[in-house]
């Protein structure tokens, strides 16, 4: 009888301890499966970069040279150093003539000149824009009235889209689920912008889940 009851005991307690083991592992590898794949790409795009730019500095000016191993984002560094570089230089105003000469040049090459504005053309626009993306979560009526979405103001709505328009309008950038880097863009009335008092982080937590 009493072996009996310790058996039945022991049943029960390995029926608990299997679903535990499972939402352990489950929780484990949410927690660890995003943060591996992420340093697994940072290191591939360092590597990537270091395969590079590395090669294209002088013998005796590159530091492995003289070491015996090589360093890990070396390349990265180089890179990073000689954009800054470049960019002080061209701030200032022979920087600039330079870049100007540089321009009206590529604007006389018909195939280069409409590659050359428009990558330039993209560039600018994100960088202009990234202070003020995703800078604001929103409530909006999309698809109809009486619907509502959120979204997130990117900016002010500027040039022909805004002259056409007979109301102050801003730029949304409305996300679908469950991706929230892909969505539609859309010029929405200011005045018909319900600010949210949630932050965009949240927001983006409340879209995805």
């Amino acid at each position: 009888m009493v072996r009996q009851k310790l058996k039945s005991s022991g049943t029960v307690s390995a029926k608990k301890l299997i679903p535990r083991i499972r939402r352990y592992f489950l929780a484990g590898f949410l927690v660890t499966a995003p943060l591996g794949i992420t340093a697994l790409i940072a290191w591939w795009i360092i590597n990537f970069i270091d395969e590079w730019v590395t090669p294209l500095v002088p013998t005796k000016y590159n530091p492995e040279t003289y070491l015996p191993f090589s360093l890990p984002g070396l390349g990265l560094l180089i890179l990073f150093i000689s954009l800054t570089l470049i960019g002080a230089l061209t701030a200032g105003l022979m920087g600039r003539w330079v870049v100007r000469t540089g321009e009206r040049i590529l604007n006389r090459m018909p195939v280069v000149r409409s590659v050359y504005s428009a990558i330039k053309q993209i560039f600018e626009t994100i960088l202009a824009q990234q202070s003020n993306a995703f800078r604001e979560a929103v409530l909006i009526e999309y698809p109809r009235r009486g619907i509502w979405a959120i979204g997130f103001i990117t900016g002010t709505t500027k040039g022909e889209v805004q002259n056409l328009t007979l109301e102050e309008t801003v730029n949304i950038f409305l996300p679908t689920t469950p991706n929230p880097t892909s969505g539609f863009l859309l010029f929405v009335p200011r005045e018909e912008v319900v600010p949210l008092d949630m932050s965009v982080e949240e927001a983006v937590k409340m879209v995805i889940s």
